[in-house]
């Protein structure tokens, strides 16, 4: 029997590259099913041990801080090679720099976690390596980080979100990256209108399909993908995308800090509506998960990162279940949490929609 470690990819955030062996352990538990995975340091770098013969090259290459693959045999590594897993430049999320993004790895972890829970079905466009594309919505989409791993790995993207500049520095970030990487594409950003007058802005973006960048030829067998966001609140995403359902719901929800929805209700009645965004984590969940659990197909999944200092995980399970969603349990599941600074200790929690429903 060979022994097998994955060597986990740096992180330029020390916080997060100290708790990602422990996350990608638990990642490998709810994606492939392999529970013995460990931490392990050799000559004073990590990696994750498998212990196991029976691995499935293109899962491990699927997992969100794979860098490498070796076999351990007598004290020496030996390279595995690993299938390509994404179909676009890992720079279309690295580029990007602005204060309150996003670790890029988490994101990549957020997306995969969701994505494995999905079980639509119906007919999909086949992905290199495995898997089939799926229709992946941001709800409170910022500029556009999961939007773009989403397209990393080949799936469509689409996202609300309520700042107009984010949507703006978004779609001004895409033209450019697409038009400097030779792809042929189409982007525009044009007004929606309800009535006759203005109410928000779409971006939307597609790539042809055999995706090619300039430092690898076109991936063979790439989708076209697809990219839209709308301006406009969370909670309104049922309304703004109409009939439209997507297959997976993934989303990094507010911190605690002003973020992703205007106050309604008695708040706005009391004088309080005065276009501030909401701050409550809790409150805003407690009203968008209804909404977005609507938006899923049968058997889609909705996957939540949320800092747990403002609500609990048994809060949230709780909305999720009252919304008519079955949150994801058994092993792996409950070793998501990690600290991101003394106010914020993150964690996810994935839900997914029953297919009769």
């Amino acid at each position: 029997m060979s022994d097998y470690v994955m060597l986990v990819a740096p992180s330029a955030n020390r916080v997060y590259a100290d708790a990602a062996p422990a996350l990608a352990v638990a990642e490998l538990a709810v994606t492939t099913g392999i529970e013995g995975a460990h931490r392990i340091r050799i000559a004073g770098v990590d990696y994750v041990g498998l212990g196991t013969d029976r691995l499935d090259p293109a899962q491990l290459a699927r997992q969100s801080s794979a860098l490498a693959l070796f076999e351990l045999a007598d004290g020496l590594l030996r390279p595995v090679e690993l299938p390509r897993a994404r179909i676009m430049d890992d720079d279309l999320l690295t580029i990007t720099k602005y204060a309150g993004k996003t670790n890029e790895m988490f994101t990549r972890l957020l997306l995969h976690v969701t994505c494995a829970q999905v079980r639509t079905g119906g007919e999909r466009a086949a992905l290199p390596g495995g898997g089939v594309q799926l229709d992946v919505l941001d709800p409170m989409a910022g500029r556009g980080t999961t939007l773009q791993a989403a397209w990393e790995t080949g799936h469509n993207g689409f996202g609300v979100e309520l700042d107009e500049r984010a949507v703006e520095q978004l779609a001004a970030f895409m033209r450019t990256y697409l038009r400097r990487k030779r792809l042929k594409h189409s982007a525009e950003v044009r007004p929606v209108r309800r009535q006759g007058r203005v109410i928000g802005h779409r971006f939307d973006a597609s790539t042809a399909p055999a995706v090619a960048t300039s430092g690898h030829p076109a991936v063979e067998g790439a989708p076209a993908l697809t990219m839209g966001v709308l301006t406009g609140d969370t909670r309104d995403a049922a309304a703004l995308f109409g009939r439209r359902r997507f297959d997976a719901i993934v989303t990094d929800a507010p911190y605690g800090i002003v973020h992703g929805a205007r106050r309604r209700g008695r708040d706005a009645a009391a004088g309080d509506g005065d276009g501030r965004a909401e701050r409550s984590p809790a409150a805003l969940l407690a009203e968008a998960v209804p909404v977005w659990a609507g938006q899923l197909r049968g058997g889609g999944a909705l996957g939540i990162a949320w800092n747990t200092l403002g609500l609990d995980r048994d809060g949230l399970a709780a909305i999720c279940a009252g919304a008519g969603l079955e949150v994801c349990t058994g092993p792996g599941w409950d070793d998501f949490a990690h600290r991101v600074d003394s106010s914020i200790r993150r964690d996810l929690l994935v839900a997914r929609r029953p297919r009769s429903s």
